[in-house]
């Protein structure tokens, strides 16, 4: 199976880490993972403040830069979801890239069918599922079901877990006061869980929610869940 990583432009510029621990983690699995050089944006940021024409060339782009491969897979909720949600309707002609992008959960569950990926995690981590993934992609139990079986790990339930940690893209910056109330109020959650680390799978929020979190100085991670399913005894992340 050959298949490629969408890195997103959050993961590429900020968190370069999420995007190694995702290729090590697809070729532990036995994949063949390309990383197409020429993709950029998905276009979401223009598209959500209504920027549909700006938005355009740069899903021609994304979906030129992934053609031909198996699946797509991308460890971001919000940037899968704009691909499957709007592609559809924001490319002239339609195009077949969104029945073959993944989140990177869903891919491992759905498409590969496992759970236990051999990870080693020797935490306890409380998980915040995110409002694009839980919403738009229907991701579920699938990112707490890796977690279960992650060696060493003990999960933490976070109370309020489906409420919205505030970030929301440019909701962050249009409505700076209630995002950053609603970060306050999911920092405090994550706090009461007593864990070590928080993880998610869009960086997005988990930079606004550890962002929250440093300033509180609760000494608590923000870590992808790529990262955690890429670790093992042997080599630990």
């Amino acid at each position: 199976m050959r298949v490629a990583v969408f890195v997103t432009c959050v993961n590429d510029t900020l968190y370069p880490g999420t995007g190694r621990a995702t290729v090590r983690l697809l070729t532990r699995l036995g994949l063949e993972v390309d990383f197409p050089e020429s993709q950029t944006c998905c276009g979401q940021p223009q598209f959500n403040s209504g920027y549909r024409r700006e938005a355009q060339p740069l899903a021609r782009r994304t979906v030129a830069a992934f053609d031909g491969y198996d699946h797509v897979v991308v460890p971001s909720g919000s940037c899968a979801a704009m691909v499957r949600d709007n592609y559809p309707h924001l490319v002239a002609g339609g195009t077949d890239l969104p029945p073959r992008t993944y989140e990177l959960t869903e891919f491992l569950v759905d498409v590969l069918g496992v759970t236990d990926v051999g990870a080693y995690y020797p935490h306890t981590v409380t998980y915040h599922p995110t409002c694009h993934g839980m919403r738009m992609l229907g991701l579920g139990d699938r990112p707490r079901r890796l977690l279960a079986a992650v060696r060493g790990l003990e999960l933490r339930e976070l109370a309020g877990a489906e409420e919205c940690c505030g970030f929301g893209g440019t909701f962050a910056v249009k409505n700076a006061a209630v995002s950053a109330a609603m970060g306050a109020d999911k920092a405090r959650a994550v706090e009461d869980t007593g864990a070590e680390v928080v993880c998610a799978v869009d960086n997005s929020c988990l930079m606004h929610i550890g962002g929250t979190l440093s300033r509180r100085d609760a000494g608590i991670r923000p870590v992808h869940i790529a990262e955690i399913l890429a670790s093992t005894q042997e080599d630990p992340l």
